[in-house]
């Protein structure tokens, strides 16, 4: 089958639960003998372009910041990528059977959309997240949140076949108006099933993420604070990048915390996963999340993970207090450092369900999983 996958970000030059998604499926669908194609922005010296076996990675859209001063999503660069995945449907769309791309960033759903009559093709959208109207006046302002939330209704109504990765945004995703059914896809891990034996933890609070102003990576240094101050004798580590990594660094000496909190920036996966492991848990206090691998991830290593409750938090969904983590009530620094004292009080026997949960649910929640329903959904496509 010939396939094209379309996503401004590629892994590993962009990091993120989404760029690990599309790299893992080009590389499953190209292993199974599908013709891959993956339509991308610049982000590489053109001289030493990615080398993915069995896949075709075209940059269709110039090299260019995603983020801008204010941390938010420059609107340049979708606009760009929308019109460079337009251009190439256009000349080429007759060449593949299935079109798979994220919704988001929008403009390269509407170009696929054009472009189909004359490609043919069926087209298939991942949905991570569905932001609601609020969520979109609060993160563009009056006028531009009015225009993204119509982008964002004008690419739920063109026809497609939709995956979701959690029920909340499901739920929106209907509410937005999609004719037809929504797929929830509940796995993206791609590590080993079997959780290791489980272990004491480390006095270590850790963060994994991008440092922009969703994640709230701040109040991770400020709970930190908060929990030493009542007694409990942690570090923390805090790993990823972004453009609020200043303000972090910045909390981190404001709380006169330099040699307890150490921000790493980005380090290998080795060094992830061993963090992982020895953590006493995994603090991801974000606000907005359509999925939480790493939520999954810590889980697989026997480490419990901390999440704020919040309307955007999808990541809620993959936690069961007490079982596998806590859901702190907000991010609010006294409720995050409440968190970590039961995590720490609850010791090794919250370890050791964590790990049996991991057991449970994992064959639910692996990338093997979801790659069979998406590659199901192709077939039932073409014969359609």
């Amino acid at each position: 089958m010939r396939i094209c996958l379309a996503y401004d970000c590629l892994f590993p030059w962009t990091v993120g639960g989404a760029e690990r998604w599309y790299r893992s499926l080009a590389e499953r669908l190209a292993a199974d003998g599908h013709e891959v194609t993956y339509l991308t922005r610049l982000q590489w010296d053109p001289r030493d372009p990615p080398v993915i076996p069995g896949v075709r990675v075209l940059a269709v859209s110039r090299a260019d910041e995603l983020y801008g001063p204010d941390g938010n999503r420059a609107i340049g660069p979708p606009l760009r990528f929308g019109r460079g995945v337009l251009g190439h449907l256009l000349r080429h769309g007759r060449d593949y059977d299935v079109v798979h791309l994220a919704s988001f960033p929008y403009f390269s759903v509407l170009a696929a959309g054009l472009a189909r009559p004359l490609g043919r093709y069926r087209l298939v959208v991942d949905w991570h997240e569905v932001w609601s109207r609020e969520y979109w006046r609060g993160y563009l302002g009056g006028v531009g949140g009015l225009i993204g939330w119509t982008v964002q209704r004008l690419c739920a109504r063109v026809p497609q076949t939709a995956f979701c990765f959690s029920r909340l945004h499901a739920r929106r995703l209907r509410a937005e108006g999609l004719r037809g059914e929504v797929t929830v896809l509940e796995g993206e891990y791609a590590g080993e099933l079997t959780p290791p034996q489980p272990r004491p933890a480390d006095p270590l609070v850790l963060f994994a993420g991008r440092h922009i102003a969703e994640k709230r990576v701040p109040a991770v240094v400020a709970a930190i604070a908060r929990a030493r101050a009542r007694g409990l004798d942690v570090h923390g580590l805090i790993l990823g990048d972004g453009p609020e990594r200043a303000l972090v660094e910045a909390e981190v000496a404001a709380h006169g915390l330099e040699g307890v909190v150490r921000v790493a920036g980005f380090v290998t996966a080795e060094e992830v996963e061993d963090a992982q492991r020895r953590a006493l848990c995994l603090l991801h206090p974000s606000a907005r999340e359509g999925y939480g691998l790493v939520v999954v991830e810590s889980a697989a290593r026997g480490t419990p993970v901390v999440v704020a409750a919040g309307e955007d938090n999808a990541a809620t969904e993959l936690v069961e207090p007490g079982v596998n983590g806590l859901i702190a009530p907000s991010a609010d620094p006294d409720d995050l450092a409440d968190a970590l004292v039961a995590i720490a009080d609850a010791g090794l026997p919250l370890r050791e369900r964590t790990c049996a949960w991991f057991a449970e649910h994992a064959e639910r929640l692996s990338l093997g999983a979801s790659l069979e329903v998406v590659s199901a959904s192709y077939g039932d496509s073409v014969r359609r």
